[in-house]
C-alpha cells in the first residue's frame, strides 16, 4: 500500500504468510463431507459415515449441533431426507464461513482497514415454494447418487425446474446457479469415468444451491440509497461458457461527508460460447454506463442509487452521470486506505468470495517460469496473473514489469494472492497505467479495435443464423 509519509499505511505482507489457528481443521471437516458426496449417500460406506461424523463434530459447539448430528446419523445409514441434506449443507457453509471470517480478520490486520457492521439477512419471500421444493428434491437426488454416480438421466431431472425458474426474476439467482451446475455435470457424464472429481467445487455449488432453496435465502435486500461520488478502481471480468459478468470495484464518497467505503457494481449477460475476450464488452456495455466511465478514467456522481448492505450497487443509469476525471491510482493512494469494507451476508461468507481491493508499490517483481511474486518489505506475495482477462491490454508481462499495482487480494489453494486490476509500468522512460478494464467502454487501441471487430463479426454471424432458424 502507500507509504505512511504519503498519507497511507504499509500493508503487513508478513501477516499474510503466518498460519491461522483452526483453519486446517475446519477445511478438513468440509473435505470429509465432500469426499462422502463423491460416492453418494444412497448406500454409504463406513468411510463415508466417518466423514459425516467428522462434519458433525466440527459444529458440535454451534446452534446447528443437534440438527447436524441427526442428519449425519441418518445419512450414514442411507436414510437422509431433504431436510437432513439441508442441515449438512448448512454445516458445510457455516464452517467455510468461519474460515472466511478468520481470513478477513487477517486481511484487516494486514491492511489496517476496518470492516463494516454485519446486517440482518432478509426475511420473507414471495418465491414459489413448489419450484424451490422441486429444486431441493433434485439436489437431494444428486447427493444420493454421488458425483461418481451421475449420468444424463440424473442430471436431466433439473431441466424442467430450471426452465420454470428462469422467467421469474425472484428465482433467477438460483436458476442461474442450477443451470451452470447442471451444465458442468452434463459435460462430466458419466461420473464413473471421471479421472478426477472436482469435489470442493461441486460441494460448493451443491451446498449453496441447497440453501438457496430455502424461502427467502435468495432475496437481495436493497437497504438504502447512495448519493455521492464514485471513484472506480478497476474491473474484474468473470467469464463462463454461457454467461459473463463485469464487476467494477470502487471507492464511494458519500455526499454527506461520511467516511468513504468500498462498493461494487456488477453487470451480467448471457452469451454463446463463441463470444470470448474483448467481445464480452459488446454484450455488457449497453447495460451499464459505468463501464464507459472506467475506460475514460472518470468518476461518476450518484443520486439515490440503490445499494445493499454488502456494498453492491443495484445499478441504474438513471441514478448516475459522468463527472470529472479521476485517476484510479490517485484514488488507490489517497482514498483507498481509509475506505471501510462492507460485511457480507451469512450465506456469502466463503473464502472463494474474498476479493479485497489493495494497492501495492515499491515492490520487487520476481518471475520464475509462470510463477510471479511481488516482494513487499522483504516478504513475498503471490501474484495470480492467470486471472488477468484477455479482454484488455493488461498482460502478465506488463504486471511483471510494473512498479505499482491495484489488485484484489484473494485466498486460493491455501495462499493469499493478488489479482492485478491495473498496474503502473515504464514505457519509453514514461510511467503509464495499464488497466484490465481499459476496453470496457470502447477503445481506439489497435489491439482492442482488432479484437472488437473479430467479436462483431462472430456476433453478426450468430444473429444471422438465429434469424434464419426463426424464419424457418
Amino acid at each position: 500500500m502507500v507509504p505512511a509519509d504519503q498519507g497511507g499505511g504499509l500493508m503487513r505482507a508478513d501477516l499474510l504468510a503466518d498460519p491461522i489457528s483452526g483453519l486446517d481443521e475446519a477445511l478438513a471437516a468440509v473435505d470429509a463431507l465432500d469426499q462422502a458426496l463423491v460416492a453418494g449417500l444412497l448406500r454409504p460406506h463406513p468411510t463415508q459415515a466417518a466423514g459425516l461424523t467428522e462434519l458433525a463434530g466440527a459444529v458440535a459447539g454451534s446452534p446447528l449441533a443437534a440438527r447436524v448430528a441427526e442428519a449425519a446419523e441418518r445419512a450414514a445409514v442411507g436414510a437422509a431426507s431433504e431436510d437432513h441434506f439441508v442441515a449438512l449443507a448448512a454445516a458445510r457453509t457455516a464452517l467455510l464461513g468461519s474460515v472466511h471470517d478468520a481470513l478477513m480478520a487477517r486481511i484487516e490486520e494486514a491492511t489496517g482497514r476496518p470492516r463494516g457492521e454485519q446486517t440482518a439477512p432478509p426475511t420473507g419471500s414471495g418465491q414459489p415454494v413448489n419450484l424451490l421444493a422441486a429444486a431441493r428434491a433434485w439436489l437431494a437426488e444428486l447427493a444420493r447418487s454421488g458425483w461418481r454416480g451421475i449420468d444424463h438421466d440424473v442430471v436431466a431431472g433439473s431441466a424442467q425446474v430450471i426452465s420454470a425458474m428462469l422467467p421469474d426474476p425472484a428465482l433467477r439467482r438460483l436458476a442461474a446457479l442450477l443451470d451452470g451446475f447442471a451444465a458442468e455435470l452434463v459435460a462430466s457424464c458419466p461420473g464413473a469415468a471421471l479421472d478426477r472429481v472436482p469435489q470442493r467445487r461441486w460441494g460448493d455449488l451443491w451446498s449453496r444451491a441447497m440453501l438457496l432453496t430455502l424461502p427467502g435465502a435468495a432475496d437481495v435486500p436493497v437497504t438504502g440509497v447512495a448519493t455521492g461520488r464514485l471513484l472506480p478502481l478497476g474491473v474484474d471480468l468473470h467469464e463462463h461458457p454461457t454467461a459473463a459478468q463485469a464487476q467494477v470495484h470502487a471507492v464511494f464518497e458519500p455526499a454527506d461527508g461520511a467516511a468513504p467505503r468500498l462498493v461494487r457494481a456488477s453487470v451480467s449477460a448471457a452469451k454463446p460460447d463463441t463470444v470470448v475476450g474483448a467481445g464480452l464488452w459488446q454484450l455488457l456495455r449497453p447495460h451499464m454506463s459505468l463501464l464507459a466511465a472506467v475506460s475514460e478514467g472518470r468518476s461518476m456522481d450518484l443520486t439515490d442509487m440503490p445499494i445493499t448492505a454488502e456494498g453492491d450497487l443495484i445499478w441504474d443509469d438513471q441514478h448516475a452521470r459522468p463527472s470529472e476525471p479521476a485517476d484510479a491510482f490517485a484514488t488507490a493512494r489517497v482514498a483507498l486506505p481509509t475506505a471501510s469494507a462492507p460485511a457480507p451476508t451469512p450465506l456469502d461468507r466463503h473464502p472463494a468470495r474474498i476479493a479485497v481491493p489493495v494497492f501495492l508499490e515499491g515492490y520487487i517483481a520476481d518471475r520464475d517460469g509462470d510463477a510471479l511474486t511481488f516482494t513487499v518489505a522483504g516478504h513475498g506475495v503471490a501474484v495470480d496473473a492467470d486471472r488477468v482477462p484477455t479482454a484488455g491490454p493488461l498482460t502478465p508481462d506488463a504486471v511483471a514489469a510494473s512498479s505499482a499495482c491495484i489488485g484484489l487480494l484473494r485466498w486460493d489453494a491455501g495462499t493469499f494472492r493478488v489479482q492485478p486490476l491495473a498496474v503502473e509500468t515504464t514505457v519509453r522512460k514514461k510511467t503509464v497505467a495499464v488497466h484490465a478494464g481499459a476496453w470496457a467502454g470502447g477503445t481506439t487501441d489497435k489491439a482492442g479495435v482488432k479484437a472488437e471487430k473479430a467479436a462483431t463479426d462472430t456476433t453478426a454471424v450468430l444473429r444471422e443464423r438465429a434469424g434464419r432458424l426463426l424464419r424457418k
